[in-house]
């Protein structure tokens, strides 16, 4: 992408230009319009570029002979297509500030890629597999349940329905970004498909669509987030699903490569083929993750309030997780991840008043593993295992699973 390229010169353009400058005694405590400047670095980076503009022309207020500020402004106005602006800059700064053989050679090449459109960012991933799947139906570890009935108890054997069914499946799933204005704003769509090769019946598909937009309110970072999805199961629709989330990254001090970010977020769900199960949750999580190098970790602890929108089972919910991320680049193109979650649901009343007097509580464990090998910049083979642990203190909804897949990936350009 053309953008990309030319922003890769951002941090290193500053400081060859900042020697061709002329002198003065602004230099000596740093230039007036050095704040702007930075902060027209940090809107570049989240895509923000109108801001970016508008940043960069009050530095160069400030400070006319702010090398930095001119050649990034430059670059911005050519991303966005303004190519009669970028030139006049070009030349400015080729005349004005004596620039080193590296800027030039950077100008050139904005030059002979053109600025007469503007370079709207875009990205797609397609991903096709194979899997096995223990356990495709979440069926009960036991296949009796006891219920104390006025009579004495009462045991009942469970349908073959309602005990785990083994099959292989495939699966195909995307995602598409776009960027669709100049600051930033960002439409998206992912999709899955999942046939099993027997159990039709648990065939399920997803699509998810939205917009993503960016924004500062002084050093506070903000990433607002609206969502809407459809989810059907064995062909007919399941769930509805509508979100807002608002991603906050606090002005904080951290050790470089660590980033810590707070989420909010409100969904409503809404189930056409069952009764009384629709509901509104909200979410509210911390999130802190550290890269180096080859090397990513990240921790998600958080807090979820399921409020039920109707007599649903159990009543309403209120719940709390934790995701644990590691990722490791080992070698010449192979990288590995590992993932651990827990998700603990609290019911409010008892499951089924007359049947099932238990106020459901609820674990759900999941590790997973995977190993890639980058074929080229744009291909990879994923190997992915997942083990589920589901316990709970109403025996017929605990169960196991185990699932391996194969996957190939495609970067699209």
């Amino acid at each position: 992408m053309r953008f990309s390229s030319l922003r890769a010169g951002c941090a290193l353009s500053f400081l060859l230009l900042a020697g061709a400058a002329h002198a003065d005694d602004e230099q000596v405590a740093g230039p007036p319009g050095q704040d702007l400047y930075l902060q027209a670095l940090q809107s570049i980076a989240e895509g923000r570029r109108a801001d970016a503009t508008a940043e960069l022309r009050r530095a160069i207020e400030q400070s006319p002979n702010h090398a930095g500020a001119w050649l990034e402004l430059a670059l911005t106005q050519c991303a966005l297509g303004n190519s009669d602006e970028a030139e006049r800059m070009f030349a400015t700064i080729e005349t004005r500030f004596d620039p080193s053989a590296g800027i030039l050679e950077l100008i050139a090449n904005a030059r002979e890629e053109g600025c007469n459109r503007w370079d709207v960012f875009s990205s797609a991933v397609v991903t096709a597999g194979r899997g096995v799947d223990q356990n495709v139906n979440q069926g009960a570890l036991t296949t009796r349940y006891v219920v104390d009935a006025p009579g004495g108890q009462v045991e009942y054997e469970l349908a073959g329905d309602f005990t785990p069914r083994h099959d292989q499946y495939t699966q195909v799933s995307g995602e598409y970004m776009r960027e669709v204005t100049p600051n930033g704003v960002l439409a998206f769509a992912q999709y899955q498909i999942r046939h099993n090769d027997r159990l039709h019946q648990y065939n399920t598909s997803s699509l998810f669509t939205g917009l993503e937009a960016p924004y500062r309110v002084g050093a506070w970072r903000l990433r607002a987030t609206g969502t809407l999805g459809l989810v059907t199961l064995g062909g007919q629709l399941y769930q509805r699903q509508a979100q807002l989330q608002a991603r906050v990254v606090p002005p904080l001090r951290l050790p470089t490569g660590t980033q810590l970010n707070m989420v909010g977020a409100i969904t409503y769900n809404s189930f056409p083929s069952l009764t009384n199960f629709d509901s509104t949750t909200q979410e509210l999580r911390s999130h802190l993750s550290w890269r180096e190098g080859g090397s990513y970790a990240s921790a998600t602890l958080g807090i979820q309030n399921d409020h039920a929108l109707a007599q649903r089972p159990g009543g309403d919910r209120k719940g709390s997780f934790a995701n644990l991320l590691l990722r490791r680049h080992v070698w010449n193109g192979i990288n590995t991840e590992l993932g651990y979650s827990h998700q603990a649901w609290n019911s409010s009343r008892a499951y089924s008043p007359g049947l099932i007097e238990q106020v459901r509580r609820q674990v759900t464990q999941v590790l997973r593993g995977s190993v890639s090998y980058a074929i080229d910049r744009q291909q990879s083979v994923v190997l992915e295992a997942r083990a589920v642990r589901n316990r709970e203190n109403i025996s017929i909804f605990q169960y196991n699973n185990r699932q391996l897949q194969l996957s190939w990936q495609w970067q699209l350009p």
